[in-house]
């Protein structure tokens, strides 16, 4: 499983049980990272995905259903306890600080970074990808 999460400049990835944010293009980007293969998440981030997009799988066990090679967009857990599962991990990088009361702790020494890129979202003028394989 490969796990995709959006965290703030803190790790942070939801304030309230909310997101902090979310970006059209983004969601784009990810679509294309996946390449027909299937995106697992929650019922709650499916709700910013249209009906008709993509290879979208939901469960609320979505980090215990994907398997290998497939991508779970994880937004409402910390995914650090899924670790050992884990064979990748996908970053966006809001470049901002958000009130958070629900961070990602995974521990990046625990990854190699393979790819790092820069776009300009439709909300954000800069989020960064970043790529790490286990």
């Amino acid at each position: 499983m490969i796990a995709v999460v959006c965290v703030d400049d803190r790790g942070g990835m939801l304030f309230n049980r909310r997101r902090q944010s979310q970006d059209r293009v983004l969601r784009g980007d990810l679509l294309a990272l996946a390449a027909g293969r299937p995106v697992w998440m929650n019922g709650y981030s499916l709700g910013q995905f249209g009906p008709e997009t993509g290879d979208l799988r939901t469960a609320e066990d979505c980090l215990d259903r994907a398997g290998k090679g497939e991508l779970c967009f994880v937004e409402t857990t910390d995914p650090a306890p899924w670790l050992e599962r884990m064979e990748g991990l996908v970053l966006y990088r809001w470049n901002r600080r958000y009130p958070a009361d629900l961070y990602c702790t995974l521990p990046l020494e625990d990854f190699v970074l393979e790819e790092r890129r820069e776009f300009a979202g439709s909300s954000h003028e800069c989020i960064t990808r970043e790529v790490y394989r286990r």
